[in-house]
C-alpha cells in the first residue's frame, strides 16, 4: 500500500500527501506542498501514513503532493508572511470597529503564497458576517476565510502552561483532540470539584484522556459502584472504588462508611 507523508499546516490543520518525486524527506522538515488554490508550507509530522482515505484530495480526487523542501528563500519568504499576518491582523481590527457584532480575533493566517488570508476568531454564538467577509476580499484582495474557533482552539493557538507547570498538551505535542467524557473523570474518582480538572479552555483536562486505560485496566477486577453487596450480615453499597489505594469503600443502612482491602 503506498505510503504518504502526513503533515500539519500553520493553521493547524493536518493533511496527507504523496511523495512522488522521491524527495529526501525527514521527521519535522518544513516543506511545500500543492493544496488546492497553490502552494503552501507545513511541517512534517509523520513518515509512513498508510491510509490512502486520508490523503489530500479535492472534489475530483486529484491528490495533491510534495513539491520541495524549503530552502533559505522559503524560510526567508515565511519571515515576511509572518510580518504580513501581523500588518493583517490590525486592519481586520480597524474594520471590526465599524461592525456591529463583537468578535476576538486569535490568529491570522497567510497560504504561504498569499492565494489565502484565514482568520481565526471567538464570538458568542453565531455571526453573520457575509458583508464583513467582502469588504476584507476588497481590501486584501486575496480570497478570505473565517474560522470561529472553540475554547480548545484558542488554547492551542495561543498557548500556555497548565497547572502541571508544562506546556498546554495541546499546543506542545497533541495533534489532535480526543473525547473527554466526564465517566473518565468518575473512572478516576476526580469529580468532586470539576474546577480542579478543567482547564483554561473550560473543557476537561486532556491527560484524563491519557490515564483513562490504566484506571480501566487496574478497576476491572473491582465491584461497580452502586452494587448492593453483604458486609457484617448487613446490606450495604459500593460508594467508591480507589485502585491507587487499593481500596474499595461502601456504605450501609446508616450512611456510615467503611474502607475495605479487595
Amino acid at each position: 500500500m503506498q505510503e504518504y507523508i502526513e503533515v500539519e499546516f500553520r493553521t493547524g490543520r493536518m493533511g496527507y500527501f504523496l511523495n512522488t518525486e522521491n524527495i529526501p524527506l525527514q521527521p519535522e522538515d518544513l516543506i511545500i506542498v500543492e493544496v488546492e488554490r497553490g502552494e503552501d508550507i507545513a511541517q512534517i509530522v509523520n513518515m509512513a501514513a498508510v491510509r490512502e482515505e486520508k490523503a489530500s484530495s479535492d472534489a475530483s480526487g486529484r491528490v495533491y503532493k510534495i513539491c520541495r523542501t524549503a530552502d533559505d528563500s522559503d524560510i526567508g519568504k515565511l519571515r515576511s508572511v509572518t510580518e504580513e499576518e501581523v500588518k493583517a491582523a490590525n486592519t481586520f481590527n480597524d474594520i471590526l470597529l465599524r461592525y456591529p457584532f463583537e468578535m476576538k480575533l486569535i490568529e491570522t493566517v497567510y497560504q504561504f503564497d498569499g492565494n489565502k488570508l484565514t482568520f481565526f476568531f471567538t464570538a458568542d454564538g453565531r455571526i453573520d458576517f457575509r458583508t464583513f467577509v467582502r469588504e476584507l476580499a476588497t481590501v486584501f484582495k486575496t480570497r478570505i476565510e473565517l474560522h470561529q474557533t472553540t475554547g480548545r482552539d484558542e488554547a492551542k493557538r495561543l498557548g500556555g502552561f497548565g497547572m502541571c507547570g508544562n506546556q498546554y498538551c495541546c499546543s506542545s505535542f497533541l495533534k489532535r483532540f480526543n473525547q473527554v467524557t466526564i465517566k473518565m473523570a468518575k473512572d478516576q474518582n476526580l469529580t468532586g470539584n470539576l474546577s480542579k480538572i478543567s482547564g483554561p479552555c473550560g473543557r476537561l483536562l486532556c491527560c484524563l484522556n491519557f490515564e483513562e486505560d490504566f484506571y480501566m485496566e487496574a478497576g476491572k477486577d473491582y465491584p461497580v459502584i452502586g452494587t448492593c453487596v453483604l458486609y457484617n450480615g448487613q446490606k450495604a453499597m459500593v460508594l467508591r472504588n480507589d485502585v491507587l489505594a487499593q481500596k474499595i469503600f461502601i456504605t450501609n443502612e446508616d450512611q456510615s462508611v467503611v474502607d475495605l482491602i479487595p
